[in-house]
Formats: C-alpha cells, sequence, structure tokens
C-alpha cells in the first residue's frame, strides 16, 4: 500500500510554516513501567527542534516510537505527520498519517524516505558485511518505485543509483567518493561513518529527519563540520529536524526551539535563545548549570610541565617522562613493492612531555592525532622508540616482560571511554574490583578483598547504603554515570599514581559528567594522584588539567600550561579546536 506518493524538495513551498508534526498525549510504558508521560509537542515545516534531558528522560525511546523501532513497548496518543505530496497532475497536496497508528508494513514504507534516523553510533548501525556504497544503494532501490516523478519515469537502472551514491557521497563531505563507496565501515573514521549514515538518510529525500546525539562520539571540530552539514541539507531539502541530544552548545548553536524533558515528563519548551537566557524550570537551570567547573590543586612548582625545555632536568617532580616517543605501524605497500617489503605509518612522532605528581596532563586533538596511540604506548601496550619512564622504570620488552612489567602496571591504570562495554556483564560489582587484587595483592584473604572493594567503592560514592546489594549487582542494573563510577574504582583498587583516563565522561550527560569529574578531582586532591587526561572536550580540559599537550597528525604542535594554551593559542591548530568548542 503506497501511503504517501513521491515528493521532491520544492513541493515544500506551499506549507512553509506549517506543521511536519503533531504529538498528542503520547505515553510510552515497558509494560507496567511508564517511561514517557502524555508529551505534547509540535514541529513546523522547515523548523529544526532539539529534545534534550538526562539519561534515562525518554528522549531516544520517544524518536524510536515514532519510527516504529523500539521494542516491546506499548504506546498510547497520536503522532500526526503532514506530508507534503504530489497528486496525479504533479501539484502539491498535504496528506496526514498517525505513524503510531501504522501497521509494520505501512510505516516500512515511510521509514527512509519520508521520515528518517540518524543513530548515535554509526558503527553499530551500519551493517560490516556490506560496503558504504552498498548500503546507500540499498535505500534508493527500495525508494526507487516511490520516488518516480509524477510522469512515471522508470525505475533507477545500476548506474543511475551508483551515480546517486556517489553525489550524495560527494554532498556529505566524503572525500575520494569513488574509493570510499567501495570501503566498509571499518575502514573510515568516526566522522566518516556519520557522514556516510547522514547520506544513507538523506537517500530517500525525507521531509523529517530524527538526528540521535549524532555527534556525541566526535571531536569539536568534527561536531562542527556535522552540525555544519546537517543544517546545509536541512536548507537545501526544507527538512524538519528533532535533533535528539545532551550537549547544550549543539543546542544553542543549531536548534530554533528547544523542549526539556525529566523522567518522560515535558517541563519547559521555547525558542532557544528564551530559555537559554532565562531558563524557567528548576530542572532546566540544573542542566544549564552543569558545565565543568575547575576544582584542582595547584602546580607543586611554577614551570610549566609540558615542554622539556620549560620544565629543570633536575626537579624530581616527574612522575612520567616522555622523550621523542614515536610509534609506528607496518603497512602493505602498493605494487610490487609490497611483495618484498612492508612500509611504515608514523602514528605518533617525537613526542615530549612529563607529568608531575598529583597533576593532570590534558591531550587534546581531532580523530587520527594521534592521541589513542599514545595512550596505548603509555600504558605499554604498543612498542615505541624513545624513552617513556615512569616513577624512573620503563616497560620491559620480550619474553620475560609480563613478570617485570607487574609492578609497573599496578601503578598505572586506565579508565576508559565507555564503562559499559569496558565493563564484563557476567561479573558482579564485586568481581569486577577485586578483580586487580587477585593479580596484585595474592595473600589477602576473601574478607580482606570484599573490605578493600567496599573503600574503593565508598571512595567513588557508592556505598550499599545507597545501593542494596551492590557487591552482587551486574553492570547492566546501574546508570552509565554509576558504571563509570565502577570502572573508577576497579582502576583504584591497586592504588595506582598514574591513571590514564581516555575520554571519561564523553559518553555521559552533562550532570553525570560533573559528578564524575567532580570524583575524580576530589581522588586527585586526597590521594596525589596524576592524571593522564584524553579527550576532545575543551571544557573538560579546561577544567582538569594543569598542563596540556595538542596533537595533530601524530606531532605535538603546542604544549604548555593550560590557561596559557586555551587562552592565548599560538598554533592555527590550537585557535581552530578552542574556537570550535565555543
Amino acid at each position: 500500500m503506497n501511503l504517501l506518493s513521491a515528493h521532491s524538495p520544492s513541493d515544500l513551498g506551499p506549507y512553509k510554516g506549517h506543521l511536519a508534526l503533531e504529538v498528542n498525549d503520547l505515553s510510552i510504558a515497558f509494560g507496567s513501567h511508564t517511561v514517557v508521560s502524555h508529551l505534547n509537542f509540535q514541529i513546523g515545516r522547515g523548523e529544526k527542534v532539539a529534545l534534550v534531558g538526562e539519561s534515562g528522560s525518554g528522549k531516544t525511546v520517544t524518536a524510536l516510537s515514532l519510527m516504529g523501532l523500539a521494542d516491546n513497548v506499548s504506546t498510547q496518543g497520536k503522532a500526526l505527520f503532514y506530508a507534503a505530496v504530489n497528486d496525479a497532475g504533479g501539484s502539491a497536496t498535504q496528506q496526514t498519517v498517525d505513524l503510531l497508528a501504522l501497521s509494520d508494513d505501512q510505516l516500512r514504507e515511510i521509514r527512509g524516505r519520508d521520515v528518517a534516523m540518524i543513530f548515535q553510533e554509526p558503527m553499530t548501525a551500519l551493517n560490516p558485511l556490506m560496503t558504504i556504497g552498498e548500503q546507500i544503494a540499498e535505500v534508493l532501490w527500495t525508494h526507487s518505485h516511490r520516488l518516480q516523478s509524477p510522469n512515471r519515469t522508470p525505475r533507477l537502472n545500476y548506474a543511475a543509483v551508483h551515480s546517486q551514491v556517489l553525489t550524495l557521497l560527494n554532498q556529505t563531505g566524503i572525500a575520494e567518493p569513488e574509493r570510499r563507496a567501495d570501503a566498509y565501515p571499518h575502514q573510515l573514521s568516526g566522522g566518516q561513518r556519520q557522514r556516510a549514515m547522514i547520506a544513507m538518510a538523506m537517500a530517500g529525500k525525507p521531509q523529517l529527519l530524527l538526528a540521535d546525539e549524532p555527534t556525541t562520539a566526535l571531536d569539536v571540530s568534527l561536531r562542527g563540520q556535522i552540525l555544519d552539514l546537517l543544517e546545509e541539507q536541512q536548507r537545501l531539502r526544507g527538512m524538519s529536524v528533532l535533533m535528539i541530544t545532551h550537549d547544550l552548545n549543539l543546542v544553542r548553536r543549531f536548534a530554533d526551539r528547544v523542549l526539556v524533558l525529566e523522567r518522560g515528563i515535558l517541563v519547559e519548551e521555547g525558542p532557544v535563545d528564551h530559555v537559554f537566557a532565562a531558563p524557567q524550570h528548576p530542572y532546566t537551570q540544573k542542566l544549564m548549570s552543569s558545565k565543568p567547573a575547575r576544582s584542582v590543586g595547584m602546580a607543586s612548582w611554577g614551570t610549566s610541565a609540558a615542554s622539556i625545555k620549560s620544565a629543570p632536568p633536575d626537579s624530581g617532580h616527574y612522575l612520567m617522562e616522555a622523550r621523542q616517543l614515536q610509534v609506528t605501524y607496518p603497512i602493505t605497500l602498493g605494487g610490487i613493492k609490497g611483495w618484498f617489503k612492508k612500509g611504515r605509518f608514523v602514528a605518533v612522532q617525537g613526542a615530549s612531555f612529563q607529568i608531575n605528581k598529583g597533576q593532570t596532563l590534558g591531550v587534546m586533538g581531532e580523530s587520527g592525532s594521534g592521541k589513542s596511540t599514545l595512550v596505548l604506548a603509555v600504558l605499554g601496550l604498543l612498542d615505541f622508540d624513545g624513552d617513556l619512564t615512569i616513577s624512573d622504570q620503563s616497560w620491559a620488552k620480550g619474553k620475560s616482560a609480563a613478570g617485570l612489567n607487574r609492578d609497573l602496571r599496578k601503578k598505572v591504570q586506565v579508565v576508559f571511554q565507555d564503562p559499559f562495554s569496558s565493563l564484563s556483564p557476567r561479573l558482579t560489582v564485586e568481581a569486577i574490583v577485586a578483580e586487580g587484587l587477585r593479580v596484585h595483592a595474592p595473600q589477602l584473604t576473601a574478607i580482606q578483598r570484599q573490605q578493600r572493594v567496599l573503600k574503593a567503592l565508598s571512595e567513588v560514592g557508592m556505598t550499599p547504603a545507597q545501593f542494596p546489594g551492590l557487591l552482587q549487582r551486574y553492570p547492566h542494573e546501574f546508570s552509565g554515570g554509576q558504571r563509570q563510577r565502577v570502572a573508577i574504582a576497579r582502576a583504584l583498587i591497586v592504588e595506582p599514581e598514574l591513571l590514564v583516563l581516555d575520554e571519561p565522561t564523553s559518553a555521559l550527560d552533562v550532570t553525570i559528567q560533573k559528578q564524575i569529574l567532580d570524583v575524580l578531582q576530589q581522588l586527585q586532591r586526597d590521594k596525589g594522584l596524576s592524571f593522564l587526561l584524553i579527550t576532545h572536550d575543551v571544557d573538560v580540559i579546561r577544567a582538569m588539567a594543569h598542563h596540556v599537550l595538542v596533537m595533530k597528525a601524530g606531532e605535538v604542535v603546542e604544549a604548555g600550561e593550560v590557561d596559557q594554551v586555551l587562552e592565548q593559542p599560538q598554533h592555527p591548530y590550537t585557535r581552530a579546536l578552542v574556537a570550535a568548542a565555543s
């Protein structure tokens, strides 16, 4: 059944300013648990609306329910989609459907063509077994008979589909579209995968786009590029956009209106400028005031420790020191040369830095700048050239390395970006946190291990009084922020001297992010911990770091005290990063 006829951007002209979507009294429940209650909002044609709130507020399940993609939910209310369509004579008319009343087959006809969605994590949303070009072409083939013009042009052929795929990739800013069309998702960077997903969403020429956290996992400059791309596509096609996000800077930059959702209830809405200038509801005020706050100890000595030239060589304050650190990967050479030898890709080149005891060194840069490779080298998980010492000890190499490095691994622990994937779903909280003790303190009894686990969890703000049965719970029973606290406790249990923080808050909403940063700052003050902080969030660097390194294409392009680098950046790349964040 063809619910809606083919359309083009020109169809939207007569309805400029009219409604595209009207949600009336929408309630969503999982069994007996209601997660969205009596939600009402509208989106005008060509309007950009942001839906904001903390994790668990009901943002994503609202969007998925509109698309018929939420599993095991019951919905009540209406979601009226007002589509601009062409009649048999080619004249633009309007047709209305209730998205919540459609069958799966009817929704399948609308999804991707009239209403499209961009998901939060492209690596899990894209098919790993199909090339990017094949996945975009699949949308075009599926909806080609519905994208005919009024004069009944034939279905698209292979050449036409391939041409449209390349056009879409080019429009979304992917370089070398002919080559990238044949690439699989894992062969693209995070920004390229997100652009490919946008190209898929645009393939059906939708009138309404649902964008679920489309920039959360991207660095600041890529966020800006993706926002610019979405705005360009929105203007070009006259689309209406519902942006789901917890990033308030993104809302301020992108949206016309904002809807604030707290525990499934709409508590405030209005034009972005009005809501940001004078938020009325206490929950909105809390979100607005959740910017990371600086509360770190002062430097133990006054000179910058981010550059070797500026640090006294015999200061004795360094916990970690790297001189001319270089990491290379073997690559296959093209042609006949590749038969006889391997090439080399330099991922980190000549990086030099120090970290003082009780201080934080922040490392910032775009995807592909070498930050993650630097982390792996610091953790002793990659071979490197140059000098790297931690408490005057270097990582051992060779067959005997495991035993020699055991003491050093106790001194250096890591907290990863995504706590849900870094915590074993099959282990209880007690087993997860105690794991390090089994390696580094095997002499402890079960009772002593449990006492140490409770102490570590208490230090990150989790106690059995707050969470009954805490030790026997599993990771899926906690929120994202609570899982990250468990991950920090796991790192603290062996009493390390250095914590490597790899994007520790990028997957969290603003209020939880502030809580985790407060916990880390308190731990640093109480225990004298040193942090190596990897992040693309300039606000987090400003709140946490004493010194900062800026990396680009594997090289350190600027280094110094955090105030100096962020307030008076010298390198054009640093200036671009700081400007993109603001």
